[in-house]
């Protein structure tokens, strides 16, 4: 009998990306009678265009197009995304096989001398390259410099390490995935820095009739993220936000309760619209609640909020 074809997984080239496609390959492996797995390495927008600001770049999925259509072309048959890049509408004969545990989804600062956010001196400089986090260190530090940040983990630990900034704000979950997590000088209160959608969390694409595929995949899907990042990406669809705008937005599982927190912040930090709901612990409800946080800040002028944001990007270089 002929083996069976191989498995194989489209990814970005970058240490963090293939990071989570070997994770990935690795939970496939431990099943019984599981393919061997190729990788393919893929260029997205967002990697060609990585010294660009990521609101001056078109449309939206920069680091996830190229690898989506992809696996629509049948050249991969698996696509890895961190969750956050994914867009909330995927491409047709695409589905979300599976959502991967949650790792830490708080973000973390980095600082050149390991200094938190409110000992960092009078007019620091700050590196990110999201415009959420912008507004929110806006609000808690209004006398900071935010400066425009680009490149992988490492390039931004490298930047900062030169001296081009005081401290730099990344994902929490990618510096502990690549065994960073020493560096941080402090994780910032998701309440007071509310994470991007779905940070933190892994996702698996594959072809909606790839019965083959979804088999192996079905096993990674964690329900507890499948239900929190169906509330978060729900309300981001309806709320029609993207990277480019600062929205924030946590979703959590307690005992049999799904509560979802989302903030929308203006640029500079002077506005700030949050809300907060809770429901039952299933996967209609967590739509539900989406669609009503949604509809509570829209209904407090978050729609208007937004629109105003995406004509203010002024950012620095360093």
């Amino acid at each position: 009998m002929s083996a069976a074809p191989a498995l194989r997984i489209g990814t970005r080239a970058s240490a963090l990306a293939l990071w989570q496609a070997r994770h990935v390959a690795a939970r496939v492996c431990e099943q019984q009678g599981a393919p061997e797995v190729q990788f393919v390495h893929l260029t997205t927008t967002g990697d060609a265009q990585s010294e660009v600001p990521l609101w001056q770049v078109g449309g939206r999925a920069f680091f996830t197009r190229e690898i989506d259509r992809a696996l629509l072309r049948g050249t991969v048959d698996v696509a890895v995304h961190s969750l956050k890049d994914l867009s909330t509408q995927l491409e047709p004969g695409l589905v979300l096989a599976a959502t991967l545990a949650r790792a830490d989804a708080r973000d973390a600062l980095v600082s050149a001398g390991g200094a938190p956010l409110a000992a960092l001196p009078h007019g620091a400089r700050i590196g990110t390259s999201s415009l959420r986090r912008r507004a929110f260190l806006a609000r808690a530090r209004p006398d900071a410099a935010l400066l425009e940040l680009r490149g992988n983990v490492p390039t931004r630990l490298e930047r900062l390490r030169r001296g081009d900034y005081d401290a730099i704000v990344v994902a929490a979950a990618g510096l502990a995935r690549l065994g960073l997590d020493s560096q941080v000088s402090e994780y910032l209160d998701a309440e007071r820095f509310p994470p991007a959608v779905s940070q933190g969390v892994i996702g698996v694409c594959a072809r909606a009739d790839d019965a083959a595929t979804l088999r192996w995949l079905s096993a990674l899907d964690d329900p507890e993220a499948r239900l929190a990042t169906s509330a978060e990406r729900t309300l981001l669809r309806h709320l029609e936000g993207g990277c480019q705008v600062p929205l924030g937005a946590l979703a959590t599982v307690r005992d049999g309760t799904l509560t979802l927190m989302a903030c929308v912040c203006a640029q500079d930090g002077t506005q700030h619209l949050a809300a907060r709901g809770a429901a039952p612990a299933l996967p209609h409800e967590a739509v539900a609640l989406g669609q009503r946080i949604a509809r509570d800040l829209l209904g407090r002028g978050a729609g208007e909020l937004i629109v105003s944001q995406r004509e203010a990007h002024e950012v620095e270089e360093p």
